[in-house]
């Protein structure tokens, strides 16, 4: 039976509708996040901006009140990176991801914990974090006083990646600021990861918020591996289609196709979007393979910019006396393009500054 083939403008059109990056719809911060599986947090802030970029009207003290009231959370989850989720979903997902903290456990700090005992050293930090929040450099220390002769570093990082912890508040609330201090998932939230999470509900939300893509798509957005299987499991009940290569891609069956020429606003991104990352093939979005900035900092100052649906320049806040929001294209734009940036920029700078502050769009 001949699949449908899907063109890249048809594919880059599903992914920003289906991430709200089309239109800005209504609904809450705690909706939107769920649907998305997540937002990639390691900046504290960038958050804000993905839900600045994609919900109408949002307002900061919506996700700062979810995070001081722990309905929503900071923790480490899939490709074993900080994402802002529901308590619900870092319920629901971290024994699912798991395995991929485990995985980069061995590759970074494998051979700095040979000889250690493991399970000694995840019992008394789970103890110590079930306490009081600790940041990673404290746990070394306290670990090294009780161990000194074994690598403080490495054992400090088997604490943070194999104890299941959320990264507590005040750090990633609007307008506050505080350390990177780790605290255990039960006691932040009352309650344990579940026992046995559901993996086919993880793929189909997936695929219901990054779709249609393939076997290979999902692994790279969850850093879990052997996904097939849960695929070949999922196949009676999804819709399959080609890309322009031939890669079988899969879907939910309600999931939305718009037409590849429907219109796509210029839309400002934060440090780290999902949108760039979940796709082992990320042409749909980023047809130049361009390297995604990955910078450090606490977010919501940087990013990229998506022009006519594409990853197509960056931008960067400055503060200060020489105050200005930089543009800068990976090439020409028209007037009218330009005229949409500035626009746009305007607003964002509602949210990160003052629309005061000039706007400056260059070309590389």
């Amino acid at each position: 039976m001949n699949q449908r083939v899907l063109n890249r403008r048809e594919l880059n059109r599903a992914l920003l509708q289906r991430q709200q990056l089309l239109q800005r719809e209504t609904g809450t911060v705690a909706e939107l996040v769920e649907r998305l599986v997540g937002l990639q947090a390691q900046a504290p802030l960038a958050a804000y901006v993905a839900l600045w970029s994609r919900l109408e009207g949002f307002d900061p003290a919506e996700l700062s009140e979810l995070m001081t009231s722990r309905r929503a959370v900071r923790t480490s989850l899939m490709r074993a990176t900080i994402h802002l989720v529901t308590a619900e979903d870092c319920l629901r997902l971290w024994r699912l991801t798991h395995p991929v903290a485990e995985r980069g456990l061995r590759g970074a700090f494998g051979k700095r914990l040979a000889g250690t005992d493991l399970d000694a050293i995840v019992a008394f930090g789970t103890e110590l974090l079930s306490r009081e929040p600790y940041s990673r450099s404290r746990i070394g220390e306290v670990l090294g006083e009780r161990w000194p002769d074994w690598d403080a570093t490495a054992m400090a990082y088997a604490v943070s990646y194999l104890i299941g912890t959320v990264q507590v508040t005040p750090r990633g609330v609007w307008g506050r600021t505080g350390p990177a201090a780790l605290q255990t998932i039960e006691s932040w939230l009352g309650r344990s990861p579940d026992a046995d999470p559901s993996i086919d509900d993880v793929v189909l939300r997936y695929l219901a918020a990054f779709g249609p893509a393939s076997v290979a798509d999902v692994q790279q957005w969850s850093g879990l591996t052997k996904l097939r299987e849960v695929v070949d499991r999922l196949r009676p009940g999804l819709r399959v289609y080609a890309d322009e290569d031939g890669r079988e891609l899969f879907d939910v069956p309600e999931g939305p196709l718009p037409d590849g020429d429907t219109p796509a606003p210029v839309r400002f991104l934060p440090e780290f979007d999902n949108l760039l990352l979940s796709h082992a093939d990320r042409r749909r979005v980023n047809p130049a393979a361009r390297p995604v900035p990955l910078p450090p900092g606490n977010g919501a100052a940087m990013g990229t910019v998506l022009l006519d649906g594409d990853y197509a320049a960056d931008w960067r806040h400055h503060r200060g006396t020489d105050a200005s929001l930089k543009v800068v294209t990976h090439g020409p734009v028209t007037a009218g393009l330009r005229d949409a940036i500035e626009a746009e920029a305007v607003e964002l700078l509602g949210l990160i500054g003052s629309k005061d502050t000039p706007v400056v769009v260059t070309d590389r």
